[in-house]
């Protein structure tokens, strides 16, 4: 049998911010939200809304696909 496996989001926004120069408060500061919560998506522990991923995407200057993937992993 095959292993199980569930799925992730996964997210470029640490590549992005580096690429603009962002610290993960500047970048929460653009997109109306708090540090923390740029630190959650990065870490992997807040899967963003649709308002809050395109509000990052637009800041980054990139897609939401560019921004994130669904990633899929063993249990």
């Amino acid at each position: 049998m095959g292993e199980a496996m569930s799925e992730h989001l996964s997210t470029t926004m640490r590549i992005q911010r580096a690429r603009l120069d962002l610290t993960q408060a500047g970048l929460a500061e653009r997109a109306g939200v708090t540090r923390k919560s740029v630190n959650a998506i990065e870490a992997g522990h807040m899967v963003p809304s649709t308002i809050l991923a395109l509000k990052l995407a637009k800041v980054l200057g990139v897609t939401v696909e560019e921004l994130f993937a669904i990633e899929l992993r063993p249990d």
